[in-house]
């Protein structure tokens, strides 16, 4: 998983794109885990459980839960992965393209 989102950073350095992770192991594992995979992007520390306040207001019930929001904050994609989520990121930012001209 790491592996393509390290790319899709890469790839929208340039662009008005963040990716957000959001995680719930112990703060130890999550420590390990943003160093061993090089995750270099905003990861916030969800308390250790699956019932952080993160988790809780966006109604996650299980990791990893991917969300695509839009450039108004809309939920507009669920559960894309892969190329699916590339796609659904391409599609946002041409829409936001076009709607800034």
């Amino acid at each position: 998983m790491y592996p393509h989102e390290r790319s899709l950073v890469k790839r929208l350095a340039n662009e008005p794109f963040a990716l957000i992770g959001v995680n719930s192991d112990s703060k130890e594992r999550a420590l390990s885990a943003l160093k061993r995979e090089n995750i270099t992007w905003r990861s916030y520390w969800d308390g250790g459980n699956t019932k952080g306040p993160i988790a809780t207001r966006w109604n996650v019930r299980s990791w990893p839960t991917i969300y695509v929001l839009d450039q108004k904050g809309v939920i507009r994609y669920k559960g894309v992965r892969g190329k699916a989520m590339d796609d659904a990121v391409d599609t946002l930012l041409a829409e936001g393209k076009s709607n800034a001209s």
